[in-house]
């Protein structure tokens, strides 16, 4: 072989080398060029959905990271998040309940510890009750959006009509059942509410008697005697036959059990006069009056020497991010839109109330003093705050509100309303039964 071929050869051969070094480095290199893309997963409605999706473009445009929307509406979403994250194909970054942290991880494993990434983190935004709920086993597993709690929600115009002034007690909240009737007739009544409305209100009444909720707050126990339990269905059961709320058979054969009160055309004209539900609602049950209504804030009925008003709140939604984060290297940017969504100023403007009034101090102040928040929705969020500052307001069990639980007690309650067990037999079912379930999903 000739030198001048050996030298081209050589060279063609360094080219080469010089060409596969060139190639093992460019993923790495566009990599770096391309735009890293987190998955965020929520579910809401339409407003939430826009919202939410301007505030995802702003993030992007400001770190460069692209946010691939996953959205839908409530039902199904919990289905959907259970199988993505039993197989490891969960969101980077989901919106979750505060009851789902009792399913998904209940040591504390089954989402990242966002303290590992505290720097990206603006936490004295949130007081430290607020962080509490999210702390799981020492680990910070979920931040809220929001805090929400029951409150009492009257039409003061068909109080008017009724005669009647708005109640304050509960013995002022029973005899309004029947001079409902008496004044506006048999299917007019002062208070509706779904099922799990009603038996909110009625546990309600047994913690200020009794002094505890149905599940411990602190171990997965049944926390009432049967003697509790016994009060807890016959004051369920005493709202519906003293025509103060309406019955479940009623709401069943109008469209569905579940079907919201905004949506009842007795509530927007003013014969169903009141809703026990959240403040975060207060805007979907307002929006829907005719203009002869008018909406107001209730005091919350409390027995005299409770110690704890048995008012139901938590956080409204929280920020999780996935555990998989980190070997998926999403951990810092899952994070640092998580610490936006809660705390920017730019994109609260853009997010609203659209999960309710934010928890998180500079977002909260600065709706606050603009002029898109209602007076009543302000003073529900006062009279909670009141509550919970007092230390009336108590943290309830996470496990209340699992998914199984749940189920469970309105299956309960579904029988004393169609009348197919005695009290008795319900509040029995409610101890022995409950406490069984709390063992088996602890």
């Amino acid at each position: 072989m000739s030198a001048t071929r050996r030298q081209w050869l050589g060279a063609a051969a360094g080219a080469v080398a010089a060409t596969g070094a060139g190639l093992a480095l460019a993923p790495a290199f566009l990599r770096a060029e391309e735009p890293r893309v987190l998955r965020f997963a929520w579910w809401g409605g339409a407003g939430r959905h826009e919202a939410t999706l301007k505030a995802l473009s702003l993030f992007e445009r400001r770190y460069g990271v692209r946010v691939k929307a996953e959205y839908m509406g409530f039902n199904g979403y919990l289905e959907r998040l259970t199988t993505q994250i039993a197989g490891g194909s969960e969101p980077d970054v989901m919106q979750i309940n505060w009851a789902w942290l009792a399913m998904f991880s209940k040591r504390g494993n089954g989402f990242f510890d966002l303290r590992q990434q505290a720097r990206l983190l603006d936490l004295s935004q949130l007081d430290a009750e607020d962080l509490a709920y999210g702390d799981v086993s020492g680990k910070l597993n979920a931040l809220p959006v929001s805090f929400s709690a029951r409150v009492m929600l009257w039409n003061e115009a068909a109080f008017q009509r009724a005669g009647l002034a708005l109640p304050t007690t509960w013995d002022e909240l029973f005899a309004t059942g029947p001079a409902f009737r008496k004044a506006l007739g048999e299917d007019a009544y002062p208070l509706d509410g779904e099922l799990y409305d009603m038996m909110l209100l009625a546990q309600a009444w047994v913690q200020q008697r009794h002094g505890t909720p149905y599940v411990d707050p602190h171990e997965p126990r049944v926390a009432m005697s049967e003697a509790a339990a016994l009060d807890w269905v016959r004051t369920y059961r005493r709202l519906i036959q003293e025509h103060v709320a309406t019955p479940l058979p009623l709401r069943a054969s109008l469209g569905g059990a579940e079907k919201p009160t905004e949506q009842q055309p007795d509530w927007v004209n003013g014969r169903w006069a009141g809703n026990y539900t959240w403040d975060s609602v207060i805007g979907l049950r307002s929006s829907t009056l005719d203009k002869q209504q008018r909406l107001t804030l209730g005091e919350f009925p409390t027995l005299p020497g409770a110690l704890d008003s048995g008012m139901f709140g938590r956080p409204t939604v929280m920020y999780a991010v996935s555990r998989h984060a980190a070997t998926r290297g999403h951990a810092e940017e899952a994070t640092r839109l998580v610490n936006f969504l809660l705390t920017d100023l730019e994109a609260s403007s853009l997010l609203g109330r659209t999960r309710g009034l934010p928890s998180a101090r500079g977002p909260f102040e600065q709706l606050r003093h603009g002029p898109g928040v209602p007076p009543l929705e302000l003073a529900a969020h006062e009279q909670i705050r009141e509550q919970r500052q007092a230390g009336r307001l108590r943290r309830p069990a996470p496990l209340f509100e699992h998914a199984r639980l749940h189920k469970f007690m309105r299956e309960v309650f579904e029988t004393v309303a169609y009348r197919k067990t005695t009290d008795e037999a319900a509040a029995r079912r409610l101890v022995t039964e409950g406490q069984a379930l709390l063992q088996r999903i602890k």
